[in-house]
């Protein structure tokens, strides 16, 4: 199943910025697989307009030299450059977290076409309510996935920055290196029942069956 074709907004539980990670190289994709579409919007459309149901603002970090046209949404959309081409996904998401402007930080992937409005919600509630915390993120299938998740940005960028210096690149290492919530599936598949929040896009495979490139 793929969804709706666009998510249903939700209200917005505080001022959180959004951040869509979208510099990937696409290779095993074999083209630029955050165009490819799902029911008339691509991947990144997708992604950016269920960030944008929970946020105030979204940040988008694209590659180097991707101009392409961000969509609008009923939040201010941004784009940050990821200084290092292809650098890993800690590097895109310590640009995305520079640029953002309130104190928690809902993260996703840009080949996420399938997020839950209510799930991302889940993530940014409990941080917020839990200052014990830097982090938030959701257990699927026994283990903690590292996308989405929402992040405290101050705790985040400093953890990012360390790791980074230590030549370290995996979102998972960041996760690991700070104070993180993991949200039993208990307390979120009731909203996602088929867990369609954790799904990404690595092949053509991938895609949903309604989706057409």
């Amino acid at each position: 199943m793929t969804g709706p074709t666009k998510p249903t907004p939700t209200p917005t539980p505080s001022p959180v910025s959004g951040i869509v990670l979208a510099g990937g190289r696409s290779s095993r994709f074999g083209g630029d697989k955050l165009a490819a579409r799902v029911d008339g919007l691509t991947l990144l459309e997708r992604a950016i307009a269920a960030v944008a149901a929970v946020s105030s603002e979204v940040v988008v970090v694209l590659a180097p030299g991707d101009e392409r046209a961000l969509p609008a949404a009923n939040v201010p959309i941004r784009r940050a450059i990821d200084p290092e081409p292809f650098g890993g996904p800690l590097v895109g998401l310590l640009a995305g977290l520079e640029a953002a402007r309130e104190p928690v930080t809902i993260v996703v992937g840009g080949d996420m076409p399938t997020l839950s409005p209510d799930v991302l919600q889940v993530l940014v509630r409990r941080l917020v309510a839990n200052e014990g915390y830097d982090a938030a993120v959701l257990v699927g299938r026994g283990e903690t996935r590292p996308l989405p998740c929402a992040v405290r940005n101050g705790a985040a960028t400093q953890a990012a920055r360390r790791l980074l210096g230590d030549g370290e690149r995996s979102l998972k290492a960041l996760i690991r290196s700070v104070s993180s919530l993991s949200i039993a599936e208990g307390d979120w598949r009731p909203l996602d029942p088929t867990a369609a929040t954790l799904h990404d896009v690595d092949l053509p495979g991938d895609l949903p069956e309604s989706s057409q490139t």
